[in-house]
């Protein structure tokens, strides 16, 4: 399933409402963000190792979204993306966007939230 995709300066984005609560996404934040809560399927890849880990995004043919705590990490990392040849959108909003749509977090805590 291809999400619906906007383009926000030049970037290919998404809402967190066009993004099923079960989708798989790739969360480019550090890990004791991804530690205090997280989407229950995404895939953990700090901004900075996306580089060397561009393997471990998934094998799809559907756009996958990219997030961060609020979108900035996670444009420039879709940006980046996308010249490399991958079919990613920026989730807006980021997770602070997920969590206050009431979409399901995950974490290390007994209640996880959006450090």
């Amino acid at each position: 399933m291809s999400l619906p995709v906007e383009r926000q300066s030049g970037v290919p984005t998404t809402t967190v409402h066009d993004v099923p609560h079960d989708a798989v996404v790739v969360d480019v934040r550090e890990p004791s963000e991804w530690s205090a809560g997280h989407a229950p399927n995404a895939i953990h890849i700090p901004l900075a190792q996306l580089p060397a880990r561009l393997g471990e995004l998934p094998d799809t043919d559907d756009t996958v979204a990219i997030v961060c705590r609020s979108g900035g990490r996670s444009s420039r990392a879709v940006a980046w993306l996308v010249q490399q040849g991958f079919d990613v959108a920026n989730l807006e909003g980021g997770m602070r966007a997920w969590a206050s749509a009431g979409k399901p977090l995950e974490g290390d805590h007994p209640e996880p939230f959006v450090l």
